[in-house]
């Protein structure tokens, strides 16, 4: 008999794949205020409001004393937001959002990889073969945006969200060893309290008071990002990292349709291509057997 605490994982996977939706509104909010302020501006204002919101929703849920523990595992993953945010809409302002989306998928493969160092999951050949399989995934959208005109940006632009879905893959571990030590409101809060207080450092020399006609853009962005961290901070503290990274394909319908509203792009024959083989890759190497709670929590 399951124990009376049990949650389906259909429900985890539920509440990540909601999670992944505000996310992947916000991106466009993202986009168009990267376009307008810059991308420092519009991460640091975003993530200031972001933190305020998500103080607000600590205290009134009981605010309770942060764990050194926890501490130290808050501020690994803000440090690996803060850059993984930066290379990711400063690459999202010069690329298709369904071109970057796409590119992102490696980060659940990586996630696997990594979960077999730090964690012990145990992963094999399955995954070594994915792993060839999404690098070619990865280079059919190269291929293709390379015969688009996307200006000179663009190349550079999917090389920063390369780099950024590494970083992305090394936050999914993190936020997995993060949910066994911390509640999803404190972790929603703290994250994006670090990823401000970095960023106000370079405030001396980078920063400018957006124009009024984006501060409704900035607020909603903030809501959004908050809500889907808390979102995810519930859902990974009740299923397993390369379970629930899955969710993250979700996305690419999202970032289609959104692009296509706000930005009028147009999907490429290449990159629904690429994000397919992606995609397979990932959801084949994922077919293995979930370790025990156990383990993940002896490892947080």
């Amino acid at each position: 008999m399951k124990p009376a605490h049990a949650l389906s994982p259909a429900l985890a996977l539920g509440v990540a794949a909601g999670g992944i939706g505000l996310f992947s509104i916000m991106d466009a909010f993202m986009k168009s205020l990267v376009i307008a302020i810059g991308v420092y501006n519009a991460l640091l204002w975003r993530t200031t409001l972001s933190s305020i919101i998500g103080g607000v929703a600590w205290r009134a849920g009981g605010g309770r004393r942060i764990g050194r523990r926890a501490l130290r595992l808050h501020l690994a993953r803000g440090t690996l937001t803060t850059a993984m945010a930066l290379l990711f809409f400063w690459g999202l302002a010069r690329v298709p959002m369904a071109q970057a989306i796409a590119l992102t998928y490696i980060a659940p493969l990586l996630a696997l990889l990594l979960g077999a160092w730090l964690l012990g999951e145990r992963v094999g050949a399955r995954v070594v073969g994915a792993s060839f399989a999404a690098l070619a995934g990865v280079a059919v959208i190269l291929a293709g945006q390379a015969r688009m005109t996307l200006g000179p940006d663009a190349l550079a632009g999917a090389g920063a969200i390369l780099l950024s879905a590494i970083l992305y893959a090394a936050n999914l571990i993190v936020a997995r060893l993060q949910s066994q030590v911390a509640a999803p409101r404190e972790i929603a809060f703290v994250q994006s309290a670090v990823t401000a207080t970095l960023l106000l450092c370079a405030a001396p020399w980078l920063a400018m008071l957006p124009p009024a006609e984006q501060w409704w853009k900035i607020a909603l962005s903030a809501l959004l990002a908050t809500g889907s961290l808390f979102l995810l901070g519930w859902a990974y503290a009740h299923a397993e990292a390369g379970f629930l990274a899955t969710t993250e394909y979700t996305s690419f319908v999202y970032a289609a349709v959104l692009g296509w509203a706000f930005f009028g792009e147009i999907v490429a024959p290449t990159t629904l291509a690429g994000a397919g083989v992606i995609v397979a890759a990932c959801l084949y190497a994922a077919r293995r057997r979930a370790i025990p709670q156990g383990a993940l929590e002896g490892a947080a």
